[in-house]
């Protein structure tokens, strides 16, 4: 059976290679059974307040800062949060409850928290065009920054912060109605990161960006997915894309031998398709372009990632500013530890399933 909900406008999620597991078939006049015909099952499902987005640092809050301007382009609404009740963006569909809460007066307040420990950058969020779209409140800042200091950030200044930053999202998180599910360091990727240049002379179809997701080129995270194994994938699409072609671009990519899956799950992948074509800034880098997609997934190529992290830590030049600021030897152990289990917890996953320090059972 397929299984259909909303995740966005105009949107569906579809799970594949999903069977019944009970059926009941007709029984003919001759005592044979007729052959079971699977049924898809369209269930209109509420869309419902999901997401909280946490902005952390500099470069935390001014990506926070650029992708709120596109959620705001892509639904309709104003800098001062208010949504033109003349312009009816997908027939009054409700799906910014997503990211949006909407107040009694028709004002959209993003579900988000900016963090800073210094006031200059969050200050531009304070001053700049959407200044009238975030609650006060959800713009914290303390006096000073850390200085690249982890142990300055950590126990004396950050430790400051950490009440006022919690009981914000707490107020948050009690208005939130679905709980999301906690998933583990994610490779996310998206295809296509083209030009405008480029894209006036092509437009890449669906397996074409299908296949541009297992690239290193098109990775959030540095790393080689080839080195890897995959465990999950989930592909969002957005715009021109129909599940057939959907269909078509999965079964090619299983073909693959250089894309590997583990062999202790079914490789399925769950995919979302939302009809509105992508959205993008004006005058931004990124072409406007008919179809896009963006993929979780979870890999064991990610354990690169943690590699570098682990060597970083190792080349460390002094310890004297960390016991400075109250950070102790006990703490280094344990983050020193938890850095290096998880490169090894990806390295190696085992034939049941289970990850046994990295090493495979027998």
């Amino acid at each position: 059976m397929r299984r259909y909900g909303r995740w966005g406008k105009g949107s569906r999620v579809q799970e594949l290679g999903s069977q019944p597991e009970n059926h009941s078939r007709k029984i003919g006049k001759n005592g044979v059974q007729a052959p079971y015909t699977p049924k898809v099952v369209l269930c209109p499902l509420p869309v419902q307040r999901e997401c909280i987005s946490v902005h952390v640092g500099q470069a935390g809050v001014q990506i926070g800062n650029a992708c709120w301007e596109l959620y705001c382009l892509e639904h309709g609404i104003q800098p001062d949060g208010q949504m033109p009740s003349d312009k009816t963006i997908g027939g009054g569909d409700d799906s910014f409850n997503t990211f949006f809460s909407e107040t009694g007066a028709g004002k959209h307040v993003p579900r988000a928290v900016f963090v800073d420990l210094e006031p200059t950058v969050i200050d531009e969020v304070r001053t700049g065009t959407y200044r009238q779209l975030f609650h006060p409140e959800q713009l914290i800042t303390g006096k000073e920054d850390a200085a690249n200091n982890y142990a300055r950030g950590h126990y004396t200044i950050g430790k400051e912060l950490i009440d006022l930053v919690l009981d914000r999202i707490r107020k948050l998180f009690q208005t939130n109605l679905v709980p999301y599910p906690r998933i583990h360091f994610p490779l996310a990727t998206y295809a296509p990161v083209i030009s405008a240049e480029k894209a006036y002379h092509e437009q890449l179809s669906v397996a074409e960006i299908t296949n541009a997701c297992f690239e290193p080129a098109n990775q959030m995270v540095k790393c080689d997915p080839r080195h890897g194994k995959y465990m999950a994938c989930c592909l969002l699409y957005r715009g021109d894309v129909v599940p057939k072609d959907v269909n078509a671009a999965i079964a090619a990519i299983k073909t693959k031998r250089s894309i590997q899956f583990v062999d202790w799950c079914p490789t399925g992948f769950k995919v979302g398709i939302n009809y509105q074509p992508p959205t993008v800034v004006p005058g931004g880098d990124l072409a406007k372009v008919q179809r896009a997609v963006c993929m979780l997934s979870n890999t064991t190529a990610i354990a690169e990632a943690w590699a570098r992290l682990d060597h970083k830590f190792d080349l460390m030049p002094s310890l004297g500013e960390w016991a400075g600021e109250g950070g102790g030897g006990y703490e280094l152990l344990s983050f020193f530890c938890e850095l290096n289990l998880h490169p090894i917890k990806y390295q190696v996953p085992c034939t049941s399933g289970l990850y046994i320090l990295g090493l495979q059972s027998q």
